[in-house]
C-alpha cells in the first residue's frame, strides 16, 4: 500500500509536473485528498468573494504509473472513500444554473456524522464520490477544474467506491492525480458545489492489456458509462452518445443503425454537471445488458 499526502498537489493536470511517488502496476494506493476550496473556508464568514481562486479544485499527485504508455488505458477501482466533517457549501452570484438569481455569496458548514449529511432539517445518507480524477494530457496544461479526455473536473456521481474508472493515457507513466471529493452531489451540481469535503480513497491502479479508448469510461456494479465534456450540454451528449456506438460497433459487429437503435430503447442519456468551463455528459448502459449480448468486457 502506498500513501500520497494531501501536501503534494497540483492545480493543472500536466506532463510537466515531477511525480510525488512511482509504482509498479498493479498498485494499491491511499490518496489524501484537501477540499475543492483547498482548505480556505473555515468558517459561514468565508464567502466565495474572500477565496484565493488560483487555489482552487487541488489535486493529489501525480503518481507515475511504471510500464503504462501513451494509449494505453489506466484502469482505477475505487475501494473505498472516506469524508472529513465538515463539508461546505457555497452560493455565488454568477455561477452556477440559478447565479443570475443569486444576489449576496453564502457559505454554509454543513455537519457530517455517523454516515449522515444534516442538510438543514433533512438528514440524507452520505454518497461519497469522486469530483476530480484524471491522467496528464499530452500537449498543454489543463487546470484541475477543466473535464475533458483526460478526465479532470467530470463531476460524476457514478465516480465512487465499486466503480472503476478508465483513462485513456496520453503520457508515459499516465501521471495520475485526483481530489475534489464530495459527501454528497446531484447530478448536474447546479449551484457550483456539492457537499464539499477533505478526505481519503483508496484505490487499486492497473494497466488494461490490448484495449484502446478515446474518452473516459466508468463501469459500476450496475452500468457501463461513456462520459464526454464539451462547451455545451448538447456538444457533451453528443460526444457520449458517438462514443458509445462507435464501441457497441466494436464490440457487436453491428451496424451504426443497430446500436442507435438500441441506445434509445435502452441507453440512459445522463447529465453529470452544467457548472465548469465544460460541461460534462454520459451515456449509460446496464452493464447486466452487454453481458446478455455476450459483449466480450475487458472490465
Amino acid at each position: 500500500m502506498h500513501r500520497v499526502p494531501a501536501s503534494q498537489v497540483v492545480y493543472s493536470m500536466s506532463a510537466r509536473h515531477q511525480p510525488v511517488l512511482r509504482v509498479a502496476l498493479p498498485a494499491r494506493l491511499t490518496f489524501e485528498t484537501l477540499d475543492c476550496f483547498a482548505g480556505q473556508v473555515k468558517s459561514c464568514a468565508d464567502t466565495v468573494a474572500t477565496l484565493d481562486f488560483s487555489r482552487v479544485n487541488p489535486a493529489t499527485g501525480p503518481v507515475y504509473l511504471e510500464g503504462v504508455r501513451p494509449g494505453d488505458v489506466v484502469a482505477v477501482h475505487i475501494r473505498e472513500i472516506r469524508v472529513s466533517s465538515p463539508g461546505i457549501m457555497v452560493a455565488a452570484p454568477g455561477a452556477g444554473v440559478l447565479g443570475d438569481l443569486v444576489q449576496q455569496p453564502e457559505t454554509k458548514m454543513v455537519e457530517i456524522k455517523d454516515g449522515q449529511v444534516q442538510l438543514g432539517l433533512l438528514t440524507v445518507p452520505v454518497a461519497p464520490m469522486i469530483g476530480v480524477i484524471g491522467l496528464a494530457p499530452a500537449e498543454e496544461d489543463i487546470p484541475c477544474g477543466v473535464p475533458g479526455r483526460h478526465g479532470g473536473n467530470m463531476d460524476t456521481t457514478l465516480i465512487a467506491a465499486g466503480s472503476t474508472v478508465y483513462l485513456p493515457a496520453q503520457v508515459e507513466g499516465g501521471l495520475l492525480a485526483m481530489g475534489d471529493l464530495h459527501a454528497l452531489m446531484g447530478d448536474g451540481e447546479i449551484m457550483v458545489s456539492g457537499v464539499e469535503v477533505a478526505g481519503e480513497v483508496d484505490v487499486t491502479v492497473t494497466c488494461v492489456p490490448n484495449w484502446s479508448l478515446e474518452y473516459p469510461l466508468v463501469v459500476t456494479p450496475r452500468w457501463v458509462a461513456v462520459l464526454a465534456s464539451a462547451a455545451t450540454l448538447d456538444e457533451a451528449a453528443t460526444l457520449a452518445t458517438r462514443q458509445m456506438a462507435g464501441m457497441l460497433q466494436a464490440w457487436l459487429g453491428c451496424s451504426l443503425n443497430e446500436a442507435g437503435m438500441l441506445l434509445s430503447a435502452v441507453g440512459q442519456l445522463q447529465i453529470s454537471q452544467v457548472v465548469d468551463p465544460l460541461k460534462t455528459a454520459r451515456m449509460a448502459l446496464p452493464r447486466h445488458m452487454l453481458r446478455q449480448l455476450g459483449v466480450p468486457l475487458a472490465f
